[in-house]
């Protein structure tokens, strides 16, 4: 039965993607939609702010291709990937860890890369330590054969969170990678990465749970100015957000002076919310021409309530995703046990298949057809193709019938009228 319902979701699915493809005759005008475009968005049943609607997005990728654009609702991030990963969308934006889990699982890419609100599509992550002490001079002496990350062995370190970015997993997965910490415990557990940290750094390593003093990049920074660690993982721009504000009455109470904190040199790169897509399902002029009017949007006065509104962006740019992910990916693949995690927290099941040998549908079968195109015949082709199994008609006169087949089991999904 599990078997049944997933097959009748697939179906279901090609059905809506192939009903928006619509027709190609000679009766179609210049302006009928020369293609189909579908988004996986996270939709919500309602939107407070109607500036908000991601339906504002399809409607204008839809003008500006002359596509027809529609949204495929999902619940997760990991409904995201399996949209693309079976050919339900085309497109998704979505965050670097689901986005990273996409790439190396499913061999999906990066069509473009959404901007911060300072133009760039990552930010960098970096140990900060204070002036006086010894990672400081390290780093700041000259010398090559003084090594700072070599000194943080033993020290007391500030972390953001659990498994945060910039707060643990580029910092750590660099560290390890790069043979100065060592993993302690189940290499595929991804829990290993504390016993990992107290054995590199010590026992006091600060990994906060949201909402104690030391939670996030303000509390990673404030643990390293209160003396509690000696080094605080954060963002290139942390320290000058909280520290180094224009108003100096808008600094924290905690901070030191900006000469005070030493940033070393940086971890890796995490990246800026990717549009994903699966070259498998969407050809190359296709999403060239998906990709050409992202990155327009930034000079097109009409999407600037888009962007600012719907997208939280300035602007789409076009990367690859290699050069999008890679610093990141090479950081964070030395975590232990951080795919099963990701495929945990993202709800991926890598294991929906096709699980029936024979799909059979109910359909009222005319004798024949003057227009072959309505021939139902050309569905069951088409389901076939697409699923990988064989799919036959199964006669009927009424929808009555209909009712019959499927309740005793003589086919296995039906058309009928509301």
């Amino acid at each position: 039965m599990n078997g049944k319902k997933k097959i009748a979701g697939l179906i279901m699915a090609l059905m809506v993607s192939a009903s928006l493809a619509g027709c190609t005759g000679d009766e179609d005008g210049p302006d009928e939609p020369i293609d189909t475009l579908i988004i996986a968005y996270e939709v919500r049943d309602d939107y407070e702010n109607i500036d908000e609607n991601p339906q504002l997005f399809a409607d204008y990728l839809a003008e500006e291709l002359n596509y027809e654009v529609s949204l495929y609702s999902v619940d997760s991030e990991g409904a995201m990937l399996e949209a693309l990963r079976f050919g339900n969308a085309d497109i998704a934006l979505m965050d670097g860890g689901s986005a990273w889990v996409g790439w190396q699982q499913y061999d999906l890419q990066v069509l473009a890369a959404d901007q911060k609100s300072d133009g760039r599509t990552h930010y960098s992550a970096h140990a900060w330590v204070l002036a006086d002490s010894e990672m400081a001079q390290a780093h700041l002496d000259d010398d090559p054969y003084t090594d700072p990350f070599s000194l943080l062995q033993g020290k007391t370190s500030c972390h953001t969170g659990w498994l945060k970015s910039a707060g643990m997993l580029l910092p750590m997965g660099y560290l390890i990678g790069h043979g100065y910490a060592n993993v302690i415990g189940d290499p595929n557990d991804v829990e290993t990465m504390r016993n990992t940290i107290y054995g590199f750094f010590n026992e006091n390593a600060s990994i906060p749970d949201s909402g104690t003093p030391y939670y996030g990049y303000s509390g990673a920074v404030k643990c390293l100015s209160e003396g509690v660690g000696h080094v605080a993982f954060a963002k290139d721009s942390t320290v000058a957000s909280y520290c180094d504000n224009e108003n100096s009455a808008d600094n924290e109470d905690w901070c030191l002076d900006m000469d005070q904190y030493v940033a070393l040199p940086e971890f890796g790169k995490s990246p800026s919310h990717p549009v994903m897509y699966n070259p498998e399902t969407m050809s190359e002029s296709k999403a060239d021409a998906v990709k050409q009017v992202l990155v327009g949007m930034a000079d097109d006065a009409d999407a600037s309530n888009i962007l600012n509104d719907v997208l939280n962006t300035p602007g789409f740019v076009s990367v690859t995703t290699e050069g999008h992910m890679g610093s990141y990916s090479a950081s964070i693949q030395n975590i232990p046990g951080i795919a099963a995690y990701y495929n945990d927290k993202y709800t991926i099941n890598s294991s929906v298949s096709v699980t029936l040998d024979k799909i059979v549908i109910a359909h009222e079968v005319k004798a024949d057809y003057e227009n072959i195109d309505e021939n139902p015949q050309l569905l069951a082709d088409f389901l076939s193709k697409q699923l990988g199994v064989d799919v036959e008609l199964y006669s009927v006169d009424s929808e009555g019938a209909i009712i019959e087949a499927l309740r005793f089991g003589n086919a296995d999904i039906g058309f009928m009228d509301g």
